[in-house]
């Protein structure tokens, strides 16, 4: 699937909830369903900096040229806003995911239903995981 298409089907997701608590809920659980981040991974380096939470992302790139990303965060609000993310942009080309447009985030509510903290917590994953597709998209040329 495309980014748009993925995006398409999660704010399609969202719009079956009623209210904030429902979607808090389901971010919760996306989160619980979220690939786990090996142990080797949870290191310093690949922490976000700039999270309240303590969030760690790993990247590689296969042998497709694309990006696939695992993640982990001790906070469960955390780990689903990262799970949302992750979804959107692994196992895409480094290139889609520098040039991918992540306003679904605002489209969904997302962004202003966080606390400011967590809010800049968003714009720091965001940040690292384009940050990972341009160091791949630079090997790659």
């Amino acid at each position: 699937m495309t980014i748009n298409e993925i995006k398409e089907e999660i704010i399609d997701e969202f719009s079956m909830f009623t209210d904030w608590e429902e979607r808090y809920q389901y971010i919760v659980d996306l989160g619980k369903d979220l690939p786990l981040i090996d142990d080797q991974y949870k290191i310093d380096e690949n922490l976000i900096k700039g999270c309240q939470s303590r969030v760690w992302v790993h990247a590689e790139l296969n042998d497709q040229s694309k990006v696939v990303f695992t993640a982990d965060s001790d906070a469960i609000i955390t780990k689903g806003i990262i799970a949302i993310l992750i979804r959107v942009l692994s196992d895409q080309e480094p290139k889609a995911i520098i040039d991918a447009n992540l306003d679904f985030i605002d489209t969904i509510g997302l962004k202003e239903h966080l606390s400011p903290t967590r809010a800049n917590g968003l714009v720091s994953m965001i940040k690292q995981l384009k940050l990972y597709a341009v160091a791949f998209q630079t090997k790659l040329t």
